[in-house]
């Protein structure tokens, strides 16, 4: 039997974090597979029920959703995308049985709800004797692919981001070339048709309100036009990413939560221009290497959703009470007092953004100026980010919170003052989220508390750096006692 004889009659594609058509391994292999292919989305209650009633990210999701489904009936008349709102486990063992299809194809999400979602679906469909196919999509290694030379899990990065560039080779970036069997997609029966949706629904439809602020070019057109934009000023990345002002960089954060572009795409980028002498390129190319990193931590360690991955690190008592509540408050709503922290709070809630170096900047001030625990802040940003990633959020908030995958002690602190000097220095992004201080002048507007003027509109710090900064010292030093016991 050569390569491109179907193997079975009919394929499901259930489609999740990957809404393109293009590259995708799960949708590549199906068609490749089978006479017949469908292509579903459940939007998950599950996950959808706990989300506000607004969602940049659930608008998103539609946009992109559209743009998929007339991609698909471009190339196939009467097929596209079927949805539903609802419980996966029961709705695609359905969908499955009804379309008498022998496979179920998907793209491996290893979250640990979504682990034991498909491992629920997986086992109701093998009860209808229909298998469950599942494919490695969202990263480029993952999983037990980048060990140690004692084949153990790493847990520091630059070890791991070593052996990692060891490996790559144009094999792991390699494209799933769709196009040459499309035309096995098929058109929805009709009976499926009347008890399925088989068009994009709207916010309304599946309980929430339409979001008309949604900034972000959306689905595959939207990732490409971002990519070609980012392509051009590739080689300043080195330089140009830690300035919020400055246009630095990828914004391609959300369509690779989503999927509505290739991490092997990106990747391949990044590395042939890196083996070429691109700094830029280089230091883009180390980011995508921390996404496959967090990604494999979450794997190996799916405690670290509710744990520090350092278990001692548990031993801290954070700040509780009215008190740390109102701080935390301040925080969320960017009225601290500090400049460059409040401007990058309000660019989230404004947004669904916020800049990577600002990502740190306000995580540390949470942690270790507020004394907040650090799955407060992580939760907060869950609900907040556009491009939010559980692997990536969680790691991102334990490095801050020195508990997570880090050589350094925990005695790293941010300064929100010098901070906001070195990467904000002419205050041009803060004028633009704090608009309160744009009279100030450069010096200024990074310490308003000096010389306040009478009639400024805008809270004084809400803790002293550096007394917090004892403080913390003091609350991490059960840390070090039982590092050192």
């Amino acid at each position: 039997m050569n390569s491109t004889t179907p193997l079975v009659d009919n394929a499901l594609v259930w489609f999740r974090r990957d809404l393109r058509c293009t590259d995708h391994a799960a949708f590549y292999h199906a068609l490749k597979s089978a006479r017949k292919v469908w292509c579903v989305f459940v939007f998950d209650n599950h996950i959808l029920d706990k989300l506000p009633r607004q969602d940049r990210r659930v608008q998103f999701i539609l946009n992109s959703l559209t743009e998929l489904d007339f991609a698909l009936k471009k190339h196939q008349q009467g097929s596209g995308v079927l949805t539903q709102y609802g419980d996966p486990a029961m709705l695609i063992p359905a969908l499955a049985k009804q379309l008498r299809v022998q496979t179920v194809f998907v793209n491996r999400d290893d979250e640990p709800y979504s682990l034991k979602r498909d491992e629920q679906v997986c086992g109701h469909l093998n009860e209808a004797g229909i298998g469950f196919h599942s494919f490695k999509d969202t990263v480029v290694f993952e999983r037990e692919e980048i060990l140690t030379a004692n084949q153990t899990p790493y847990s520091v990065f630059t070890p791991y981001k070593n052996n990692w560039l060891k490996k790559i080779n144009d094999f792991y970036l390699k494209a799933y070339s769709v196009e040459p069997y499309l035309h096995h997609l098929a058109a929805i029966p009709s009976n499926v048709a009347t008890s399925w949706l088989n068009r994009i629904p709207n916010a309304n439809e599946i309980g929430f309100d339409a979001c008309d602020d949604l900034k972000l070019p959306w689905g595959m057109s939207g990732a490409k036009m971002l990519l070609a934009d980012f392509l051009s000023r590739m080689d300043n990345y080195d330089t140009q990413r830690d300035y919020p002002a400055v246009k630095g960089p990828s914004y391609l954060s959300t369509h690779l939560r989503f999927g509505t572009i290739s991490i092997r795409n990106l990747a391949h980028i990044a590395w042939h221009k890196a083996e070429q002498g691109s700094n830029g390129a280089k230091t883009w190319l180390s980011e995508l290497i921390w996404r496959d990193f967090y990604h494999q931590i979450l794997w190996h360690h799916p405690h670290v959703v509710t744990h520090a991955f350092k278990r001692d690190y548990d031993k801290i008592q954070w700040a509780t009470g009215t008190h740390a509540n109102a701080l935390f408050l301040a925080w969320c709503q960017g009225m601290t007092g500090f400049p460059l922290v409040d401007a990058a709070m309000r660019q989230l809630n404004q947004t669904g953004y916020m800049h990577n170096r600002l990502r740190m900047v306000t995580a540390s001030f949470c942690i270790k100026d507020l004394g907040i625990d650090w799955r407060r802040g992580e939760a907060y940003f869950a609900e907040k980010l556009l491009d939010f990633d559980l692997a990536a959020n969680n790691g991102g908030w334990q490095w801050a919170a020195s508990s997570g995958c880090d050589a350094q002690p925990y005695f790293r602190i941010f300064n929100p003052v010098n901070q906001s000097q070195k990467f904000d220095p002419q205050g041009h992004f803060i004028r633009r989220y704090v608009p309160e201080l744009a009279a100030l002048s450069n010096k200024a507007i990074h310490t308003p508390w000096i010389n306040r003027p009478a009639n400024l509109d805008y809270p004084a710090p809400i803790v002293q750096h550096d007394e917090a900064r004892t403080t913390t010292l003091a609350r991490y030093a059960v840390v070090k006692s039982a590092l050192d016991a």
